[in-house]
């Protein structure tokens, strides 16, 4: 008997708590961000936080699922980013 699937339980449950965590720590940061360009680098990394945890999510249910979510979620916040990387860019240029 291998102990190799509980082991592996305990490890997705810990991360998902450690996500949680982190993302009230970052839900902070986003609403207390001295700056605009903090706040959107806070909900870049809320996102990021979101998809780690469906992903962990999903290896604990072996839901298969959620793989289209994942997929989804990541573009639009890789396209988000780029948005306003551009945008804050084009700023100090002029």
């Amino acid at each position: 008997m291998s102990t190799l699937p509980a082991l592996l339980d305990a490890v997705l449950v810990v991360s998902l708590v450690l996500l949680g965590i982190s993302a009230v720590l970052v839900v902070v940061r986003l609403l207390r961000g001295p700056t605009g360009l903090d706040r959107l680098v806070a909900l870049d990394v809320l996102v990021a936080e979101f998809l780690c945890g469906l992903v962990a999510y999903a290896a604990l249910t072996g839901d298969s699922a959620l793989v289209p979510v994942v997929v989804a979620i990541s573009l639009v916040g890789f396209l988000g980013s780029t948005t306003v990387a551009r945008f804050v860019r084009r700023g100090t240029d002029r």
